[in-house]
């Protein structure tokens, strides 16, 4: 595992062993940037939030390609050894926030006054939370005006029902990974 682009493109990520993480491939992870480009141009400046971070490959990801800051959460004591090491390795230490807490326990005190430009979503597979996350996320005022959220769930899942104020904009199928891009209502309107 690497990161794709941007200014550490190339650097290789800490690995693990067992089944307790399942990272987001390489190639999903370049298409889902390559989506993420299309529609919302440049992550110059943007505010990251990495939910079920894993390895934080994704935050990663965003802060190599120009993200202004990232905060993880994720509960696993691997989770915890691999995004500390891989953020020092990056030397994105400044730059990034990593919670050592339940998802649902961490969303109520993140502070609703800095929404986040970027949301990435990528909870245990067919267990629904999917769904429950995004009704936080709306509930909280988390995602900013124009502001994105890529949610990674298995192939059939459904990330119905929406809370209100959000809209599925597209959805991709990636081998058992299903990749779902939304954004609020008004932004769909525009674009």
């Amino acid at each position: 595992m690497r990161i794709i682009g941007g200014t550490m493109k190339g650097k290789k990520l800490a690995t693990f062993s067992g089944r307790h993480i399942r990272p987001t491939p390489d190639r999903v992870r370049e298409a889902i940037f390559s989506i993420l480009f299309s529609r919302a141009g440049t992550l110059s400046g943007n505010s990251v939030l990495d939910l079920f971070s894993g390895t934080g490959a994704m935050a990663l990801e965003a802060l190599s390609r120009g993200a202004g800051r990232a905060v993880l959460i994720d509960q696993g004591a691997e989770a915890a050894r691999l995004i500390t090491e891989n953020l020092r390795a990056c030397e994105f230490l400044e730059r990034a926030e990593f919670r050592s807490q339940d998802v649902l326990s961490a969303l109520p005190r993140l502070p609703a006054e800095r929404p986040f430009d970027l949301i990435f979503l990528d909870p245990p597979y067919r267990k629904g939370l999917v769904p429950t996350v995004l009704e936080a996320i709306a509930v909280r005022g988390l995602l900013a005006p124009g502001g994105w959220i890529v949610a990674e769930e298995a192939r059939g899942e459904d990330v119905a029902p929406l809370p209100g104020g959000l809209v599925l904009c597209e959805s991709r199928n990636y081998g058992a990974t299903a990749v779902h891009l939304l954004t609020h209502n008004e932004q769909k309107a525009q674009g």
